[in-house]
């Protein structure tokens, strides 16, 4: 439902389905749009007993026609303890990356590779640390993204 030129509420359900621990269901409301300079933003609110707040803002910055680099930064908030998940009240996560894509055939398909980094803070940090887990990864990404 558009709010605005550049911007749409949107409205609907999260399914999370984490190894080896409890499912979770959300109501999802938000807005995603354009925001000046182009910037593609998404900022949800997951509403349950366990609810969560996430944003995420990504940049497409043409290298040359064909040749982009996508930039992208997220921020995941849990707002009430999760212990079973690992999650922890006011302990974010954040994960920063870059994707480098070629897009073939009038943008329809486009091949990338990328890396991503990700790290969580606060009680989420302490929860990870109390399982022997790390804080923080990083991921080598590669796909294709297709648009019809």
């Amino acid at each position: 439902m558009p709010i605005s030129t550049f911007f749409d509420g949107v409205a609907g359900v999260r399914f999370d389905t984490p190894d080896d621990n409890k499912n979770r269901t959300y109501g999802a409301v938000g807005v995603h749009g354009l925001a000046p300079q182009w910037f593609e933003i998404d900022a949800d609110l997951f509403i349950s007993d366990k609810p969560a707040f996430r944003v995420e803002a990504e940049y497409e910055a043409l290298i040359t026609n064909y040749l982009i680099l996508t930039p992208s930064i997220e921020f995941d908030l849990p707002l009430n303890d999760d212990t079973v998940n690992g999650v922890g009240r006011w302990g974010p996560k954040l994960e920063v990356g870059a994707r480098l894509s070629y897009d073939l055939i009038d943008r329809s398909a486009a091949p990338y590779i990328g890396v991503h980094y990700e790290r969580v803070f606060g009680r989420t940090a302490d929860l990870k640390e109390q399982e022997d887990e790390e804080g923080d990864a990083i991921y080598f990404v590669s796909g294709v993204r297709l648009m019809f």
